[in-house]
C-alpha cells in the first residue's frame, strides 16, 4: 500500500486492470458478459473497438464504480453517462430530504452520510454529540471519518477496544481501496495506517459484530454500525454516498444518548 501505482490509460489497459482487480480471467468475464473470450482479448489489446453497450455491460460485471465507468467510456471515445452533482445542488433536494428523514428518525443515536473518500457530508444530532468530544483540528472541513476514528487525538484515544476497532477500520478502508481503485483512498490509507496504534491481536474476537466501545459523554458507550448505500443511480454523488447509522449495543448506551439529547446545548 506504500508504493505509488501508475493508472493505466486507454480503454484496453483500463479494462484489463479492472479485470485483474476483480481476479477474473478473460474467459470468466466473457461468460458473464455473454461474449467470446477472444473478443475480450481483442478489446484489451486494442485489436477491437468495443461498442458503448458492450463497455457498459463489461463494466457492470466488473462492478466498476460509476465515476470510473465515465473514464472508461471517454477512453473509448464515447460521452460519459453519469453526472456529478454537488450535495447541495437543487437536483439533490429529494435525496437530501430522504437523508434528513432517515437521520431524524434515528435520533438520538448517531448517523453520518459519507462520500467515497470517507468525508462526512452531513450528520444528525446524535453524531454531533460525539463530535463535540473531539478536538477542533479534526473537525475542520472536510471532516474525515477515518481520521476522526484512527487519529490518536480522536476516537482512538477514547476507545476501550482500540486494537480491535483499529483493525476493523483499516480493513474496511483497505477493501475500499481495492474495490474502487481511488488514489485518494490509497493516500488516506497510507496516512491513517501510519498513526500510532495498538499492536498485536485484536481483543474480543468472540463478538458477533465489531463494537465501538468508547469513553464519551462521561461514561463508557457500546455501539455497532450499519452501512446503507443507494441502488442504481445516474448521478455519481448519489452512487458514492453511504449512510452509516450507529446503534446502541446495550440499554446503558441508549439511555445515555437519550439523556444527552434532552439536555440544553
Amino acid at each position: 500500500m506504500t508504493t505509488a501505482v501508475e493508472q493505466p490509460t486507454g480503454v484496453g489497459p483500463l479494462l484489463r486492470e479492472w479485470r485483474h482487480r476483480r481476479r477474473l480471467s478473460q474467459l470468466e468475464l466473457a461468460q458473464q458478459a455473454g461474449v467470446s473470450a477472444r473478443h475480450v482479448s481483442f478489446v484489451e489489446t486494442g485489436r477491437a473497438q468495443p461498442s458503448r453497450p458492450l463497455l457498459l455491460r463489461l463494466a457492470e460485471h466488473l462492478e466498476i464504480p460509476e465515476r470510473n465507468r465515465n473514464t472508461l467510456l471517454v477512453a473509448a471515445g464515447y460521452a460519459p453517462v453519469f453526472e456529478e452533482s454537488a450535495f447541495d445542488a437543487s437536483r439533490m433536494t429529494a435525496i437530501r430530504a430522504m437523508v434528513d428523514r432517515l437521520f431524524s428518525a434515528h435520533e438520538p443515536f448517531p448517523a453520518l452520510a459519507l462520500d467515497a473518500d470517507e468525508n462526512i457530508v452531513t450528520m444528525n444530532g446524535g453524531a454531533r454529540l460525539l463530535a463535540r468530544e473531539l478536538p477542533e483540528h479534526l473537525r475542520k472541513p472536510p471532516v474525515n471519518l477515518m481520521r476522526l476514528t484512527l487519529h490518536p487525538d480522536g476516537l482512538a484515544g477514547m476507545m476501550v477496544n482500540s486494537g480491535q476497532f483499529r483493525q476493523h477500520m483499516l480493513g474496511r478502508l483497505h477493501r475500499q481501496v481495492i474495490h474502487s481503485g481511488r488514489p485518494a483512498l490509497r493516500r488516506l490509507y497510507e496516512e491513517v495506517s501510519g498513526y500510532p496504534g495498538v499492536e498485536g491481536e485484536p481483543e474480543n474476537l468472540d463478538e458477533v459484530v465489531t463494537l465501538l466501545h468508547v469513553r464519551a459523554l462521561g461514561t463508557e458507550l457500546r455501539l455497532f454500525s450499519t452501512v446503507t448505500t443507494f441502488g442504481a443511480s445516474t448521478d455519481i454523488t448519489v452512487a458514492e454516498l453511504s449512510l452509516e447509522t450507529f446503534h446502541p449495543a446495550d440499554e446503558h448506551t441508549a439511555d445515555v444518548f437519550r439523556q444527552a439529547a434532552n439536555r440544553p446545548a
